[in-house]
């Protein structure tokens, strides 16, 4: 996901984006673990998505207080 794709959601959005990262990430883990991933360059995408999506969501989030 990009930057700019993320900017346009709501807090919402991004908190529901949030946790389907974080089920995939979980899902990656788990076929690292048992031997069946495929892509595992897709681990170090997932993290650095949430990382981004997360920073955005602060950023959002301390605009509106202030």
């Amino acid at each position: 996901m990009k930057a700019t794709d993320a900017r346009v959601m709501t807090l919402d959005q991004i908190d529901d984006e949030v946790l389907k990262l974080k089920k995939e990430q979980f899902n990656l883990r788990f076929q690292k673990a048992t031997g069946q991933l495929e892509k595992t360059a897709r681990v170090k995408q997932v993290r650095k998505d949430i990382a981004r999506i997360k920073t955005i969501a602060a950023e959002k989030a301390a605009a509106k207080k202030a």
